[in-house]
């Protein structure tokens, strides 16, 4: 078991199945269990893996004053997140749509509210990663003080990027230069994966990078181990929804990775839990257990132990 602080958003999240996007215009469409509506975002995603997977997670992150607790913690799941570190400072709480076909394309809606305008108190989270393994962040606005506390008290930090694009590089220098493990969506990349990959690690030291690829699988780079490779995905479920995949992905490499310290053993972990993921709607749902990922392992790679 690792110690986790998790910083980031926490959304409500509605995801919506469409025929095909774009969605051409008509005033109604009745679909049967199309539409689901729960509770998101980067860090609610990544402490649900964590503390699933049986690590100790510390949730830090901002909602809006009336948010109901039953929609971050509902009473039927197996496990409970602390949410002492759950500040209602928003007027409302952040919100997405995410659209979806049979194809996997996705279409994205995202209304982050004041979230930009509001900081986070420090003084608990300082106590709190004093005594962590690892610090995990989105970079939010309200999560660049936790890089610097972080850089204080001498942990290692994973960052999750949102949405990188060359033009905003400028406003993600923090994050970037302090990040010991980065994870990358290739969603809005628009230069060669590989040459961006080994740009980054050039640029900024990186130790570990994982570039995801959706359907493509996703790039490793580790930089003690001098590796840059492809990985291609992986089947154990029937593909229902890739939202939330990525913060599964990263979730479950960063517990085998702080485990073992083998990125490649952890990588091939993650894209066993991402897969089994994505055969289950909402960001939050249908995550393996270590017994399953370990099952699933000797199965497809012939790996016992790791």
């Amino acid at each position: 078991m690792s110690r986790f602080v998790v910083a980031g958003i926490t959304q409500i999240e509605t995801i919506v199945k469409v025929e095909k996007i774009p969605v051409q215009y008509r005033l109604t469409t009745a679909m049967p269990d199309s539409i689901h509506m729960s509770a998101g975002g980067d860090a609610y995603n990544e402490s649900l893996a964590l503390t699933w997977l049986g690590n100790d997670v510390k949730f830090f992150t901002i909602v809006g004053k009336n948010i109901d607790e039953r929609l971050i913690n509902p009473p039927d799941r197996q496990i409970t997140l602390n949410t002492t570190h759950m500040l209602p400072l928003l007027d409302e709480t952040p919100m997405v749509v995410i659209l979806y076909d049979r194809d996997r394309r996705q279409q994205i809606f995202e209304d982050i509210k004041n979230l930009r305008d509001v900081a986070y108190d420090m003084e608990t989270a300082d106590r709190e990663i004093s005594q962590c393994d690892m610090v995990v962040l989105a970079n939010a606005n309200f999560c660049r003080p936790f890089v610097e506390t972080a850089k204080k008290h001498n942990k290692k930090v994973a960052v999750n990027i949102r949405s990188f694009r060359r033009e905003k590089e400028k406003f993600n220098t923090d994050f970037l230069s302090a990040a010991n493990v980065l994870y990358f969506s290739d969603d809005s990349l628009e230069e060669d994966p590989f040459d961006f990959v080994k740009s980054i690690a050039e640029t900024y030291g990186t130790d570990i990078i994982i570039l995801g690829q959706g359907a493509e699988g996703l790039i490793l780079f580790d930089r003690e181990r001098d590796i840059i490779a492809h990985y291609n995905t992986v089947k154990t479920n029937e593909v229902v929804n890739t939202a939330g995949a990525g913060n599964a992905l990263i979730s479950c490499f960063l517990h085998f990775y702080l485990e073992n310290n083998d990125s490649v053993a952890a990588i091939k972990n993650a894209l066993l839990f991402a897969s089994y993921k994505i055969g289950y709607m909402g960001t939050s749902n249908g995550f393996m257990t270590p017994e399953q990922v370990a099952q699933w392992r000797n199965l497809i790679w012939g790996i016992r132990g790791e």
